[in-house]
């Protein structure tokens, strides 16, 4: 379990398939324990979890970031909180659901993000220190320090969907944490801009 910045901490299940590490995040936000998009956890993930709990929910960013949710939702005895607009496309019942624009418990702001992988595709905003950004599968770690998009057939149209990405450059943020890849501590939001070619 590693620390990322203050009450935020990140383990990594490394993905042989995607040749990517694939995070999930521990996040003590105000009075709430929070997980993000778990994947399997190390012995030492979880103790760490149990000792700092306990948790209170859990928040899945896409439909494709279900990942270990099911059983962590049950272990941990938290809420499920999962996108609206993939509801019907999970399978699973969520506790809750979220749309854009909704303020989470520990002051997460819900961005919907246009034109991607799956219409409920969002990112997380929290106003901490310079600010930081939770995306699921809207950006990809990778090159370490940078961030790329999913392989273009995963998308309906790439042009739309690097355009949908453009709304995260509205928020100010310097860390940029991911479900997929290298997360960016410092310079997050520079790395989105030299992807997407400068601020909206």
């Amino acid at each position: 379990m590693k620390q990322l910045l203050p009450g935020i901490w990140q383990w990594s299940w490394f993905s042989e398939e995607k040749q990517l590490d694939f995070n999930g995040l521990f996040l003590v936000v105000g009075e709430h324990k929070i997980l993000v998009d778990p994947p399997a956890m190390t012995d030492e993930a979880r103790s760490f979890i149990r000792r700092n709990g306990p948790v209170d929910y859990l928040i899945v960013t896409n439909r494709d970031h279900v990942r270990e949710a099911v059983s962590y939702q049950k272990e941990f005895e938290c809420r499920l909180v999962v996108p609206e607009a993939d509801a019907a496309q999970i399978d699973l019942k969520p506790t809750q659901t979220y749309k854009d624009g909704e303020l989470l418990p520990g002051g997460i702001w819900v961005i919907q993000l246009k034109d991607q992988k799956s219409s409920g595709e969002s990112a997380l905003f929290i106003q901490q220190g310079k600010g930081v950004l939770i995306v699921g599968d809207a950006l990809i770690g990778k090159p370490a320090g940078n961030v790329s998009l999913l392989p273009a057939e995963k998308y309906a149209d790439v042009g739309r969907a690097k355009e949908g990405l453009r709304r995260l450059l509205k928020y100010e943020f310097d860390s940029l944490l991911v479900g997929d890849g290298a997360s960016i501590l410092i310079g997050g939001k520079a790395a989105v801009e030299r992807l997407l070619g400068g601020s909206p």
